[in-house]
């Protein structure tokens, strides 16, 4: 949609872009200016895809359709919804709140009707957001993973997000010409939001305390852990927007679980006779990781906040470690099979792990992207050496790709798509 003034960029028509080389599928029938708000305008331009369409975007566009009340009303399609998933997976993997997808999904709904549009109809704003140039390269805003962290890292700088009206902070994010159209899309944000929002989240630990680390998802208050014989092993424990986590709290026996919970800032931890430790340890926006920081018998908790993490010892003391930055997902584990645990970041726009060694190095893998989870653990059991691997759950296919010491993968399916 038109900006206002005060972001001025030169317009390029869609022919100049060609020329350019800067548009992989464009439609000239839509001239600068074209209003995208409309379902109707966009519904014929060629638009990147936003990840598989499932089975479930299908059932939810025919149940919602009708039930929304602004601009998608009847023009619900399983492409929106599917775009709509993907900005939705991108909040909840950085472990922001359902509020900020809500948000995001409004916006989206404004922009371009949850179209990840490659044409510059307005100026060179492309992608679900309609992102000028200033936001990033051309690739990365139609990345609609890179294209939600950019429109969250910008959410996040406005002044109580979490409370204010939601056409008031679209609108300090966006700075559109009509400020208005956002508040009218945010009930049919929410509805699309609370229909995508549950859904499984990975997590990876020793869990019948064999040579191996092995996988699992929790869903909606219960674990579905996977052992090394692939039989399963139920463990109930949160629910609501709770975030997972698992380590050995107590220093002895298996692996177990816990939950963060963003809303109290609390770490709700559960020992192997199935007792509750509560360690207040951040809150509000935080990631969660789990490690053994200090050496000792037992892992310990700790947050990522705004490239920093924060890591509770044992004595209660903090550990700080400034590591990565906006848009990054945290993940720890022992990268170097000796001392204590470290952490590193997962970067969805390059599909890299950045992995911090004892001594302060750095090293990097290729290793998934997009919308994948993080996970960490000794897949091999020691097979090449005593050392935690890097690996990503990838929620469209629900199948965990597993890195191994020696490079190679290993594919688990467990969970749901979604």
């Amino acid at each position: 949609m038109n900006r206002i003034a005060r972001r001025p960029l030169a317009a390029l028509t869609t022919s100049a872009a060609l020329t350019a080389g800067l548009l992989a599928s464009a439609s000239t029938a839509h001239a600068v200016g074209a209003d995208l708000s409309d379902p109707r305008t966009v519904s014929a331009i060629p638009n990147y895809s936003c990840g598989t369409q499932t089975d479930s975007d299908h059932a939810i566009a025919a149940d919602l359709n009708y039930q929304l009340n602004g601009t998608l009303r009847g023009y619900l399609t399983s492409y929106r919804v599917s775009c709509a998933r993907a900005i939705t997976d991108a909040v909840r993997a950085r472990g922001l709140p359902e509020r900020a997808a809500v948000l995001a999904v409004t916006t989206a709904i404004v922009e371009t009707t949850l179209h990840n549009n490659p044409n510059m109809e307005d100026h060179d704003s492309v992608g679900l957001f309609q992102q000028r140039a200033s936001w990033g390269s051309f690739n990365q805003r139609m990345d609609p993973a890179w294209a939600t962290n950019a429109f969250l890292n910008a959410m996040l700088k406005v002044s109580n997000w979490q409370t204010r009206p939601i056409g008031e902070v679209c609108q300090a994010v966006q700075i559109s010409a009509h400020p208005d159209r956002y508040g009218k899309q945010a009930s049919d944000g929410q509805r699309l939001v609370s229909a995508l929002w549950n859904g499984d989240l990975p997590v990876s630990g020793n869990w019948d305390n064999g040579p191996a680390s092995n996988v699992g998802i929790w869903r909606n208050g219960m674990f579905h852990l996977r052992n090394d014989d692939g039989s399963t092993t139920f463990v109930d424990w949160g629910g609501g927007s709770d975030l997972p986590v698992s380590a050995n709290w107590d220093g002895s026996g298996p692996d177990n679980v816990g939950i963060f919970r963003p809303s109290t800032g609390q770490f709700h931890l559960r020992m192997d006779d199935g007792s509750l430790t509560l360690i207040d340890w951040g809150g509000g926006t935080d990631q969660p990781v789990a490690g053994n920081w200090d050496g000792g018998a037992a892992a310990n908790v700790g947050i990522w906040r705004n490239g920093t993490f924060h890591l509770r010892n044992d004595d209660g003391s903090a550990t700080y470690v400034d590591w990565g930055q906006a848009g990054d997902r945290a993940v720890s584990g022992n990268w170097d099979g000796s001392g204590p645990d470290n952490v590193g970041i997962f970067r969805p726009s390059t599909g890299q792990f950045h992995l911090r060694m004892d001594d302060g190095s750095l090293v990097v893998l290729d290793w998934g992207g997009g919308n994948d989870i993080p996970v960490a653990g000794n897949w091999d059991g020691g097979n090449g050496g005593p050392a935690a691997n890097i690996g990503i759950w990838r929620p469209s296919q629900a199948t965990f790709h597993l890195r191994n010491d020696d490079g190679s993968p290993t594919y688990i399916a467990w969970g749901e798509p979604r």
